[in-house]
């Protein structure tokens, strides 16, 4: 059935309020911890009430992981475009590490799921999901290597490397934060340089 102009005109305005409600939600969850941010911040934020926003998030996991499945999908965008041009093991790590050093509130939101996430149902399935098309893009870069199994082994090698180096030196006492991303960067070569062996 064809909408009209003012049902599309309707579902226009309820996808910009939704994303400004997500966007003020990864500028909140990017600056405190999931488990301190209330909707109410969120809500002021987003300049609207926090009764607003139940009307689009039935909670607040609800749009924590919205928001972060909005980041994974950016993430999972450039690496598909960056194998699609080609680019191997080394230029992948890199580009992974560059993404989430730059946008820090969704490798926050991805470390809060690693260690305190606690899911169920829909949201979880949609979250693994998104790790299963993750995965899918990295297992690329390993092709028929020893078997299918062994290929999706190192995309889970590789993933789990990736972040053991975020979470390791993002932080790192007494560099700046481009000495940072090169020391990280530097890191994931020779990680790359492993895999490539």
């Amino acid at each position: 059935m064809k909408q009209g102009p003012m049902a599309r005109m309707k579902e226009t305005e309820k996808q910009a309020r939704r994303d400004l409600i997500v966007d003020a939600a990864e500028r909140v969850f990017s600056s405190s911890p999931f488990d301190r941010v209330r909707v109410r911040d969120i809500a002021r934020e987003a300049g609207i009430s926090h009764a607003l926003i139940y009307h689009y998030f039935p909670d607040q996991q609800s749009l924590f992981v919205e928001a972060f499945l909005r980041g994974a999908g950016e993430i999972i965008g450039t690496l598909k475009e960056h194998l699609d041009a080609g680019a191997g093991i080394e230029t992948v790590t890199e580009r992974f590490i560059e993404y989430l050093s730059g946008h820090d509130q969704y490798f926050r939101m991805m470390t809060h799921f690693m260690l305190d996430g606690n899911l169920s149902g829909e949201l979880l399935e949609r979250l693994n999901a998104m790790e299963r098309r993750l995965l899918d893009q990295l297992q690329r870069l390993f092709g028929d290597a020893g078997g299918r199994e062994t290929a999706r082994i190192y995309a889970h090698a590789l993933f789990a490397s990736m972040n053991g180096i975020l979470i390791t030196f993002r932080n790192y006492p007494g560099r700046d934060r481009e000495e940072v991303l090169r020391h990280m960067k530097r890191i994931g070569r020779a990680i790359a340089g492993r895999f490539t062996k």
